[in-house]
């Protein structure tokens, strides 16, 4: 974490440039005095609990919405930096590209299945979906007693809450790009493809 005045600081000034308020109205709302606010805003200022408060209460904000580093608005991800998880034996590899957080209700991953591999996957959280789009290659995907043929540049979304299977029908790799939705159940089990029936 950066230096947490400077975090304290660009978080204040960010909620006070969203609200549209000025130094003087979050003075007024807080009862700290506007040359504090503004030595906060800057980063010039360590100030005590008590003052935090005062300026989190008057802004009607959790004391950590004030204190918290906020996620950069732009995350780049190398795909070199993303280790896979690999299971040779069943023929895939997942690149966990933006894991699960309890703020973001999904996750994103590359998935790559083998020559002619066949893999079954468990049932996710309740109510949760899969969006799956083939970026090369073909797939059937069964939902069910449905079978879906997809190939380049296709997509299906589906409910992720009941077993679903994978089935490479070429004779080279399969790669595809899936998102997994865990609405607001906040109880993922972790995306995976298993192993073959």
């Amino acid at each position: 974490m950066e230096n947490l005045s400077a975090v304290i600081g660009a978080n204040l000034a960010e909620i006070r440039r969203q609200r549209g308020l000025s130094l003087e109205k979050v003075a007024e709302m807080s009862g700290v005095s506007k040359a504090m606010v503004s030595q906060i805003e800057r980063g010039e200022s360590n100030p005590t609990v008590a003052t935090l408060w005062k300026v989190a209460l008057g802004l009607k904000l959790s004391f950590s919405e004030l204190i918290t580093e906020k996620r950069a608005h732009v995350e780049v991800v190398r795909s070199a930096d993303v280790p896979p998880v690999v299971d040779d034996a069943a023929g895939v590899k997942i690149f966990p590209l933006f894991p699960f957080e309890q703020d973001r209700h999904f996750e994103i991953f590359l998935a790559t299945l083998d020559p002619s591999a066949s893999h079954a996957s468990d049932p996710h959280a309740t109510h949760s979906e899969e969006y799956i789009f083939i970026t090369e290659g073909a797939i059937e995907i069964i939902v069910g007693s449905a079978a879906y043929r997809l190939a380049t540049g296709d997509a299906i979304h589906t409910r992720a809450d009941k077993p679903h299977f994978y089935r490479n029908l070429a004779d080279k790799p399969v790669h595809f790009l899936n998102i997994i939705y865990y609405g607001q159940s906040n109880e993922p089990s972790p995306a995976q493809l298993v192993r073959s029936p």
